[in-house]
């Protein structure tokens, strides 16, 4: 059995009461919500704090205000399971309710938050693992040894980015909020994730995620589509997040790029985004290229996910073989982008 080590837990009653204690104790603090990545991290002995800060009940986190008009704004300490049934979500941003959906269990939904699944640690066949068997092969470059398993040449960590909100977030222009008892900071979730298994977060040990805002929909469809060995439970092992945004162009497209049918509806503004393959998430630019200012379309919809394909470069340290899940970059890119142009049905 692991248990958990030694640890004094602290329950602050305001968001200014939380910050001042991280403040005050120093690295040797971590913030926690449900917990749910945290307590088995700290059970391996992955992550050990001396000072854990619950987040849970603070009324300030687990509020949901806004709506497709206007954007909306959502408490980081909302459980996934919160998520998936809030009625505002579900009609007006649908795919964060979707891709919440997917995530573990009910029972870990009920626990897991919004916030920890956007801070959640990367993974590594070689790193998730008991204590015991890491030493047992010397530990990896994430955590207490010096060689990265993967990639044994490499000085970099090839830990994974197994979020399945953060492909999203990244993909409809989320920002999230953070504060620390130097005052709040905004930044885009598409600059908030490091191309590294170690450093994986742009966000300081003092901070705490605080809310997540949703920009107004005005037009754009999104989709997430998830690769795993189960039907639940598992982590992904490729993540596909699509945003498609149409507009009237009259023969023109934003930015002075010309449309190629004049008065039709053409791709506006486009993003694919790909998670589960490499330490942050990767942004596919030619794949969105290949839809902006043309027609929704099926050769359109190849094009990108044939360019999909080329960018993804899975390495072996998660479920399924690498090539294979290489292939698959295609073809759950091809599922999201249909996904996408079925919502949008009449509208096209």
């Amino acid at each position: 059995m692991m248990r958990l080590p030694k640890f004094t837990y602290r329950t602050p009653r305001t968001i200014a009461e939380a910050v001042k204690i991280v403040a005050d104790t120093g690295p040797e603090a971590q913030f926690v919500a449900g917990g749910t990545d945290l307590y088995p991290n700290m059970k391996r002995r992955q992550q050990m704090p001396k000072t854990v800060i619950s987040v849970m009940r603070l009324p300030e986190l687990n509020q949901v205000s806004g709506d497709a008009g206007k954007g909306l704004v959502i408490g980081a300490s909302m459980t996934l399971t919160d998520i998936v049934e809030n009625e505002i979500i579900k009609r007006d941003y649908p795919v964060i309710a979707s891709a919440a959906r997917t995530i573990s269990t009910p029972i870990l939904r009920n626990m897991g938050t919004i916030g920890g699944n956007l801070l959640l640690d990367t993974r590594c066949n070689y790193y998730d693992q008991n204590y015991e068997w890491r030493k047992a092969i010397n530990f990896c470059l994430k955590k207490d040894g010096d060689i990265c398993w993967v990639a044994p040449g490499s000085s970099k960590c090839w830990a994974v980015q197994s979020s399945d909100l953060v492909p999203v977030m990244v993909a409809i222009g989320a920002k999230l909020r953070l504060v620390s008892t130097l005052g709040d900071r905004m930044i885009d979730a598409a600059g908030f994730y490091n191309d590294d298994g170690i450093d994986y977060l742009k966000k300081r040990p003092d901070e705490l995620l605080v809310d997540i805002h949703l920009p107004p929909t005005n037009g754009w469809r999104a989709s997430y589509q998830k690769l795993r060995r189960r039907g639940a439970f598992d982590f992904p092992v490729l993540g596909v997040a699509a945003y498609v945004k149409y507009e009237e162009t009259n023969g023109a497209l934003p930015n002075g790029r010309a449309s190629d049918t004049s008065g039709n509806r053409v791709v506006a503004d486009a993003k694919i985004v790909l998670g589960g393959i490499a330490p942050s998430p990767i942004q596919v630019n030619e794949s969105a290229q290949a839809l902006i200012g043309k027609p929704l379309d099926e050769d359109q919809i190849q094009a990108a996910a044939e360019a999909c394909y080329i960018k993804a470069r899975p390495l072996d340290n998660t479920d399924f073989v690498m090539n294979w899940r290489k292939q698959m970059a295609r073809q759950y890119t091809l599922r999201a982008l249909n996904d996408v142009h079925s919502q949008f049905g009449e509208y096209l």
